[in-house]
């Protein structure tokens, strides 16, 4: 119990293998005779509990639990996790465990869903509509002099010039600005309208006060959506949908 709590505290990750029951109450209740399962409690507060198959949890409670660990009937290993909005708890009961550790993990890696940067804007050029119905590629990765290489070009349905920038991951204020380098340097060149899009799953703070001072928009394209046009196209060059 006591390593439990500590664990807690500490925001570490939990895992007890043992024998228990589960009882829920919420939206719904269910409950869980004995049986040998592993609970896993991660540093966010949230719960997870896994029979001996299957990759999905038969039991879980999302992030922000709150969560009181004792001792009953002097032996039994009792583990409330309660939420208050929904008002739902999850209550499991060791008669024996096998397994009881602590861990600190340090996890700063990056990950990448399904698709990398790259690979979302060979789907956009694939599919345009992703970001805007339509939109024509002109070219991807033109050079704006010194500002560098913009990701995709297009024209979209009112004849407007477009200079689109992706991100994989939230976009910043720094993708604006980069952004309006590219736009600038295209305006300089042409005598059309030039429209600026930052396509990306989501935007940080800020970032969207940056894009409407400078007079741009903003496309949520999702990793999942992208993942999606490439899978059945393993081999698809450029020229095939100019």
């Amino acid at each position: 119990m006591e390593l439990i709590n500590d664990a807690l505290a500490k925001q570490k990750v939990v895992i007890v293998a043992g024998n228990c029951t589960v009882d829920y109450e919420g939206r719904a209740a269910s409950k869980l005779t004995w049986g040998e399962r592993v609970l896993m409690i991660k540093a966010d507060g949230s719960v997870l509990l896994h029979r001996r198959s299957g990759y999905e949890p038969v039991n879980w409670q999302p992030p922000q639990c709150r969560f009181r660990v004792s001792i009953e009937d002097g032996k039994l290993l009792t583990v409330l996790a309660t939420r208050q909005k929904p008002n739902e708890s999850l209550r499991l009961v060791f008669d024996e465990v096998a397994v009881a550790m602590a861990l600190a993990l340090d996890d700063k890696g990056e990950f990448a869903m399904h698709v990398t940067e790259e690979q979302m804007k060979r789907a956009i050029l694939i599919e345009p509509s992703l970001v805007e119905p339509g939109l024509k590629l002109i070219s991807e990765e033109t050079k704006m002099g010194d500002s560098g290489f913009t990701d995709v070009y297009a024209e979209d349905a009112s004849g407007r010039l477009v200079v689109i920038e992706i991100k994989r991951t939230p976009a910043s204020r720094d993708a604006a600005l980069q952004l309006n380098r590219y736009v600038m340097t295209l305006r300089k060149r042409v005598n059309r309208p030039v429209r600026g899009i930052l396509a990306a799953p989501e935007l940080k703070s800020g970032t969207s006060v940056m894009l409407a001072k400078l007079g741009y928009d903003f496309k949520a394209v999702s990793p999942e959506r992208c993942f999606q046009i490439l899978k059945p196209r393993t081999d698809t060059r450029l020229s095939e949908f100019l």
